[in-house]
Parts: C-alpha cells; sequence; structure tokens
C-alpha cells in the first residue's frame, strides 16, 4: 500500500466510526519533516459518544488508552500498527477544544504537568495541531492565534522562565548541584522558547523542535562539560539568561 492510500484508508476507516467528525495527519509528517521511519500521527476529532472500543474493533493490532487515558488536555490515544506502518492514534474532543479556544480569546490557558514536556502542556496546544495539521477528511476546524492569547502567553511564559533561572542559579548553581541546575536550564530555554513563539504568534506543538524554531538552541552548547564548581555552575546559569533575555526581548517580550 502507498503512503497515499494508507492515509486515504485509515482516515475513511476512522471517519467511519461513531462520533468521529474528521481526521488530520499531524507531526512530522504533516509539516514535512519526516525522515523514512517515521511514524504516522492521526487525530480523531470527535463529538459525542466516541467510544474506543470501535478503534479497537477494527483488530489493528496495537494499544490504545481509554478517554481520559493520556490526561485531561491530550486526553487519550495509542500506537496501531497498519499496513507495515505505526501509527500513533490521538483523540481530540472537539467540545473540550471550542472551550479552550474561548479561553485563548480571552488569554487564558491552562498548564498541564505530562511527561516528557518539560515546561508542561499548555491547552492551547490542541489550537496548534488544528493550525499545524493536514485535514484529511470531514469538519476539522482552524482557528487563528489569538492575540489576547500572544499577549499573555509571551508574558507568562518569560515570567516563569525567568523565576527559572533564578531559582537555578541561587537554588543549585551556588552548592555545585549539575543535574539541578542543567535540568532547570532546559527548562528555562523551553519556556523562553514558548514566551518567543507566544509573542510572534506562531504554533509549535510539542518541545521537539522548540528552542530551533525560537532561535535559542545556542544554548545546547552551555548545558555541555557542566562541572560541580559553584563558579563555574553560576557564570554558566549567567550565560543562558543573557541568550534567552536578548531572545525575548528581540521578539518584543517585556524582560
Amino acid at each position: 500500500m502507498t503512503d497515499d492510500a494508507l492515509l486515504e484508508y485509515v482516515a475513511r476507516t476512522l471517519g467511519d466510526l461513531p462520533g468521529v467528525r474528521g481526521v488530520a495527519l499531524g507531526g512530522s509528517r504533516a509539516y514535512g519533516g519526516a525522515g523514512a521511519d517515521s511514524d504516522w500521527d492521526v487525530a480523531v476529532y470527535y463529538r459525542d459518544g466516541f467510544h474506543p472500543d470501535s478503534v479497537r474493533d477494527l483488530g489493528w493490532p496495537g494499544t490504545i488508552s481509554d478517554i481520559g487515558g493520556w490526561g485531561p488536555i491530550f486526553n487519550g490515544g495509542g500506537k496501531l500498527v497498519v499496513d507495515g506502518r505505526e501509527i500513533d492514534l490521538h483523540y481530540r474532543d472537539l467540545v473540550l477544544i471550542e472551550e479552550i479556544r474561548a479561553e485563548a480569546e480571552r488569554g487564558e490557558y491552562r498548564v498541564e504537568p505530562l511527561l516528557f514536556h518539560q515546561a508542561g502542556l499548555p491547552s492551547y496546544i490542541l489550537l496548534a495541531e488544528l493550525g499545524l495539521n493536514r485535514v484529511l477528511l470531514g469538519d476539522v476546524p482552524r482557528w487563528p492565534y489569538p492575540e489576547a492569547l500572544r499577549r499573555a502567553a509571551s508574558a507568562r511564559w518569560w515570567s516563569e522562565a525567568d523565576l527559572t533561572l533564578h531559582y537555578a542559579r541561587e537554588g543549585h548553581a551556588v552548592r555545585g548541584n549539575v543535574a539541578q541546575t542543567a535540568g532547570l536550564l532546559s527548562e528555562a530555554a523551553c519556556r523562553a522558547g514558548h514566551a518567543i513563539l507566544a509573542a510572534r504568534g506562531q504554533w509549535v506543538t510539542n518541545e521537539k523542535r522548540l528552542l530551533r524554531l525560537a532561535g535559542i538552541e545556542a544554548v545546547d552548547a552551555l548545558l555541555t562539560g557542566l562541572l560541580a564548581d559553584p563558579a563555574v555552575l553560576v557564570a554558566r546559569v549567567d550565560a543562558v539568561r543573557a541568550i534567552l533575555t536578548d531572545a525575548v526581548s528581540h521578539a518584543g517580550v517585556r524582560v
């Protein structure tokens, strides 16, 4: 089965399930950055009455969660195999998305702690997916980046990055704590990256490309060769702060 045939088959099969209103392709396959071994991220957009058992009944090998199995924002999904390809399935509740959009229009959002997301998962990531995904079938809405969200999110993300940098310096670097200092510097960089992209009104769906998209990947070099020497660690924190402060300032974030 060709890639196009695979997408058509998966989209039509999922689109026929009860409650599903639309199907979209996400991730690197949608924005053109996929490699030969990249999986396929597919989201089902549903309203009222979607049941994961309807997916299980398709007989595709793999494992999927129940609704809510991945938390209140990401909701759930799993990994399936179709014609030898790995399909990452995501459940997306249109009612929840509409609530998040209304919040974003007021400049409001929530951040959910989630495994593998250093800075946490902002609720508006569901809007970001809609802005970047490729619609395969059905009714999948799309909205521009809300102006109120640009202002509020850029300021809030930078404030949190700034506080994280302060604690990295005063809570750990001065004590020679290498792991904690490095971890907090990486977290601060992710928060600053979110601040920069929010100021631009640019959607991003995860942290994999975040620093590169924000233009702050120079932080990488400062996290190598760290020593349990307070003077060295404090100097690195100050150097990272300088890079991040300059970048967010150029993005138009008040520092």
